[in-house]
């Protein structure tokens, strides 16, 4: 009876989803549609879809079970950065002047972007080369989180799940496009928002509530990690440095990630971008705060692991949240499926899409196809789809059965190098007139370079920087220092193309006086 609920839900759930790919398959006949949703999509799809892209499988498992086992309650300081720095910060400072000077320049894509403000089709292609080889080992990695819950629920191997959650995904993408992954990302976005909340509530009530939880914590001591008592319910937890680091990597990286940034393309309007700052910073509060918060309690299911002399977890840390649920009532078990079912399919979506248009009109158009038609364009970029999503599965298998932590390892680096190289460019051209193609070319070697260093040498990097989270955030960070030095020791760009480019934040628009008073 319990594996006959599981199965009815999981088949009401893969229905809604394909029902939306070909419902929005009217929205799919042109680039601009297939890529942004016609620039219409509102606050609501919008934020979701923002939310529904940052936190996938990767973060509700693996993140969440490392950073609260390695932090305590501290690691709910994550998902607050999450919050204020990588939603609330990202839409004030990035979203209205990337929704306006990206339709000016007739740009879909951060490549194109690059392309179009500094006018240089070597700089598009090199973005699009970044964002190609790193994204690929970001989306495979959002399998890995699958294997131990669908296993734990109905005992199904990995790979069949795999296959399923790939060509359902792939349908409603190359159906619908940028629409259908956005209204879907709605729909997976609200089972988010309930199934984090009665998860966490269900998983505290079996250590006493959340005062009994707490006083768990506190009276556990590891000296592997500290000897404090109480340091896994402290305020910073037992390494806040590290702590630092990682809300620095998982915060601000948002800023530069070409699958994130994108979502501020398709906003309809000015009050759309007020409305969807506000719920995108709701959404990142409940379920990212909710996922490191529940993560936090880790520790507290101890008995349960196999802790290693190295303080380490027989099985990895993507076995703490499984473990830590396997205990709850079957309806419970499946919700949580569903749930990192929806983060995974929403993430997987998006960067499939990222990739495809991507690769199609940075690299292809224009590059090896000198005169590619719209319909051309779109069809290209629905068999890419298929690609990256069967290139994805294969290194997931390919790791799952080998066991190799080769991809884990490149998977950590991806997002470092992928906003370490952008992040800084990206929004000093929104924002600077002084910026200058040399810097983004410095930034895009700096930030991607010294990841893949960090990967291939890491014994020989600094102790603070072996670590691929912390080599991320320096990245970042330096990339907002190395870009406004190069700017200024660098020939100044062209005055007639920068003031081209920022011609469309002085544009005269009408709008009521309860917005702006007259004169």
């Amino acid at each position: 009876m319990d594996l006959a609920v599981k199965i009815i839900m999981l088949v009401l759930f893969f229905g809604v989803m394909i029902g939306v790919g070909f419902y929005s398959r009217k929205h799919t006949t042109d680039v601009n549609g297939f890529v942004l949703g016609g620039r219409s999509v509102g606050p609501w799809l919008t934020a979701f879809a923002y939310g529904t892209s940052y936190f996938s499988a990767v973060i509700f498992v693996g993140y969440a079970g490392q950073f609260g086992w390695k932090f305590g309650i501290a690691s709910t300081w994550i998902g607050i950065g999450n919050a204020i720095i990588g939603s609330l910060m990202a839409w004030v400072i990035l979203g209205r002047r990337t929704r306006i000077m990206t339709q000016h320049l007739n740009s879909a894509t951060m490549p194109q972007f690059f392309g179009e403000r500094f006018n240089s089709n070597a700089l598009k292609v090199a973005a699009s080369a970044i964002t190609f080889v790193f994204l690929i080992p970001y989306t495979a990695s959002l399998y890995n989180g699958l294997s131990r819950l669908f296993g734990m629920a109905f005992n199904i191997d990995y790979s069949v799940c795999m296959v399923i959650m790939s060509i359902l995904t792939a349908v409603y993408v190359i159906a619908g496009g940028y629409m259908a992954t956005a209204i879907n990302d709605f729909i997976q976005g609200i089972i988010m928002l309930v199934g984090i909340v009665v998860v966490i509530a269900a998983v505290l009530r079996l250590n006493g509530g959340f005062i009994g939880s707490l006083d768990g914590l506190a009276q556990i001591t590891d000296e592997r990690v500290s000897a404090t008592p109480g340091i896994f319910n402290s305020f910073f937890g037992p390494d806040p440095l590290s702590l630092l680091f990682v809300v620095i990597l998982t915060s601000l990286g948002t800023w530069g990630l070409p699958q994130m940034v994108q979502k501020f393309y398709a906003i309809k309007s000015e009050k759309d971008i007020k409305k969807g700052t506000i719920i995108s910073t709701f959404f990142a509060i409940v379920v990212a705060g909710g996922c490191y918060f529940l993560g936090g309690f880790g520790r507290l299911f101890s008995d349960k692991f196999n802790i290693l002399e190295d303080g380490s977890i027989e099985g990895g840390f993507d076995s703490i949240i499984p473990t830590m649920l396997a205990d709850l009532k079957p309806v419970l078990i499946v919700l949580v499926v569903i749930l990192v079912l929806s983060a995974s399919m929403s993430t997987l979506s998006s960067l499939v899409l990222a990739s495809s248009s991507t690769l199609t009109i940075d690299f292809l158009k224009g590059t090896l196809v000198k005169d590619m038609k719209e319909k051309q364009q779109v069809l290209v970029m629905r068999i890419l789809v298929v690609f990256f999503i069967a290139v994805s599965a294969v290194i997931a298998l390919f790791q799952y059965k080998t066991k190799t932590n080769f991809i884990a390892q490149l998977m950590g680096i991806s997002w470092g190098a992928l906003a370490g190289a952008f992040l800084a460019p990206f929004m000093y051209s929104l924002y600077w007139k002084k910026t200058t193609k040399a810097a983004c070319w410095v930034s895009f070697i700096f930030g991607s370079g010294i990841m893949v260093l960090n990967m291939a040498l890491r014994p020989h990097f600094p102790v603070i920087l072996q670590s691929p989270i912390n080599c991320g955030a320096v990245a970042m960070l330096a990339g907002l220092v190395i870009v406004p030095i190069v700017s200024l020791i660098t020939p100044k760009p062209d005055k007639e193309l920068v003031d081209s480019a920022f011609a469309c934040y002085h544009k005269k628009t009408e709008v009521e006086q309860s917005t702006a008073l007259g004169d």
